[in-house]
């Protein structure tokens, strides 16, 4: 009776039969593994990876989220050249040619040492700055004052918002934040009663201008994957340019350098109203900061409109977290717990071995090439020619220089541009320094400086990307931030340069490529490498 009852039931018996039979043991296994995995870890994944294999590395959203944002380049082109015109001395014109024992007549270079009645300003008096407050002669000094306070508010706000853009601002609020600045400084400029007034105005001016390209060009860059991020980022210039060219047609209509001043501030205010509510945030900056729904949200979006697919089981993850080996099963979730905000400094940069170098090298050749590239732009005023044509055709001369860079990208690299760009705009310049200007030199050393800042061009379209690759997420911004106030000083310094005349600028220029070309050789490559999110993440990923 015992035995019997200890036998298992019979699988005749349909009170004790199973209602499914138990599977093979293979079968059981495999499914009680995939059950494993799923409640304890879903697949992590960096963004960089997750735009490659789901979501499209250039997809229709990328191409209309990197155009609406990169339109911001055009702003900062209409507030920072906006001086050239506002600022410019026009022609004069003698009305009593008698006056003095050599006559008006005579004095036919400048205006100092006539007496104020015999000469007039052939646009009147309200032509621009120069006119209205008669910054001529001993007072000339002044409009390099104003230039140079416009750099110097760029180079603090420079640095300003790219520290906010990394912090709690974010990408977008900066970029919207030196918007609204813009607008309403660059229309109270108009309204300045004398020039201190003018002089602070364009300091602030300046101060928010300094954030405008930085901050889009994070933006607009770093939700692109990285085979496509190089060319995309190379090709954020060419909006700076077009503002430069559409700027002199702006200039050519309003004469009034009061009028100007308005007329170049309303598209902040149109970009304000009917393109900032269409731009999206960083999803890299959501992650940095602990914000993966957000993230995951702006992911799934993109998927989206490229028409991809993002599985459930797929999430977001530092690059950090993907690249430790983690056996303890920890969920991606109690890992985000751990690290909801991952921030990062300037600090933090100069402390790390692999970052130090790489900040010092990018400031050293941001400085240099902007001595470069300014210097030769503002000796494109000197031709002697019509001013607006003048910055039109200069506008327009170095959207080849962008193109032909952006083709090379990708097939050489990074590093070797950098330095063949410098090179090529050095060795033009310094040729440009052994030749005269008179007769048939003058025109060659106008060829000279044409092929000079074409290749300067370059160089300066390639930094950017560049730098913005070689420093993680969470400081890419500051350290954007300081290359682009070692261009500002470089700005400062180009017409201090430019004013001492003759051979010696194109010297300066030469020497100034030459040495950036030799810095940008301690460089590593960037190519086809990992955007990082993090210190931690890049200092592991380049030591494999």
């Amino acid at each position: 009776m015992s035995s019997s009852s200890a036998a298992p039931p019979s699988n005749d018996d349909p009170l004790h039969a199973p209602l499914l039979p138990p599977p093979p043991p293979a079968a059981a296994a495999a499914v009680a593994g995939g059950e494993g995995r799923a409640k304890s870890e879903p697949d992590k994944i960096c963004i960089d990876g997750m735009l490659q294999k789901y979501c499209g590395e250039f997809g229709p959203w990328q191409l209309r989220h990197f155009v609406l944002t990169s339109l911001a380049w055009s702003l900062e082109a209409f507030h920072t050249m906006v001086m050239i015109f506002a600022d410019r001395e026009p022609a004069w014109r003698c009305t009593d040619p008698a006056v003095g024992g050599w006559g008006c007549d005579w004095a036919a270079t400048g205006v100092c040492g006539l007496d104020r009645g015999s000469w007039e300003w052939v646009e009147g008096g309200g032509s621009s700055t120069v006119t209205e407050w008669g910054l001529v002669c001993g007072e000339k000094y002044k409009v390099g004052l104003v230039q140079a306070l416009f750099f110097g508010g760029c180079m603090i706000g420079a640095g300003t918002f790219g520290h906010l853009s990394d912090s709690f601002l974010g990408r977008k609020g900066s970029l919207t934040v030196v918007c609204i600045l813009n607008a309403i400084f660059g229309c109270l400029t108009a309204l300045s009663p004398d020039y201190w007034t003018y002089c602070l105005l364009r300091f602030i001016t300046g101060f928010s201008t300094g954030g405008v390209g930085l901050c889009a060009f994070v933006l607009s860059t770093e939700p692109i994957g990285p085979k496509k991020r190089g060319a995309a980022g190379m090709s954020t210039f060419y909006f700076f340019s077009c503002g430069i060219a559409l700027l002199s047609g702006i200039a050519y209509v309003f004469r009034s350098w009061r009028d100007l001043y308005i007329a170049s501030s309303i598209p902040s205010m149109l970009f304000i109203v009917g393109v900032l509510p269409f731009i999206s945030e960083s999803p890299r900056w959501y992650l940095v900061r602990g914000k993966i729904d957000d993230a995951m949200k702006l992911m799934r979006a993109i998927a989206k409109a490229n028409r991809k697919h993002l599985p459930d089981g797929v999430i977001l993850a530092l690059d950090e977290e993907v690249n430790e080996n983690s056996n303890d099963g920890r969920s991606c979730k109690d890992q985000r717990d751990k690290k909801d905000v991952i921030t990062g400094s300037l600090i933090d940069v100069v402390k790390s071995p692999v970052t130090r170098i790489r900040l010092f090298l990018a400031v050293a050749i941001n400085f240099l090439c902007s001595v470069v590239y300014y210097g030769i732009s503002l000796n494109v005023v000197n031709l002697g020619t019509n001013l607006y044509l003048n910055v039109f055709l200069n506008g327009v001369a170095e959207m080849p220089a962008f193109t032909i860079t952006a083709l090379l990208l990708d097939k050489f690299g990074r590093k070797p541009l950098a330095i063949g760009t410098q090179w090529f705009s050095g060795f033009f310049c310094l040729i440009g320094s052994l030749m005269t200007i008179n007769g048939v030199w003058k025109v060659a050393r106008m060829v000279c400086g044409i092929l000079g800042i074409f290749g300067m061009a370059g160089t300066y379209n390639l930094l950017f990307i560049y730098t913005a690759e070689l420093f993680p997420t969470v400081v890419r911004n500051a350290a954007l931030g300081c290359g682009a106030q070692a261009a500002q000083m470089g700005a400062i310094l180009a017409p201090l340069v430019v004013v001492l005349g003759g051979g010696f600028p194109f010297a300066v220029f030469a020497v100034c490529a030459i040495l950036g070309g030799i810095l940008a050789f301690y460089l590593p490559e960037t190519l086809n490498r990992p955007l990082y999110d993090t210190m931690a993440g890049m200092e592991g990923g380049e030591s494999v």
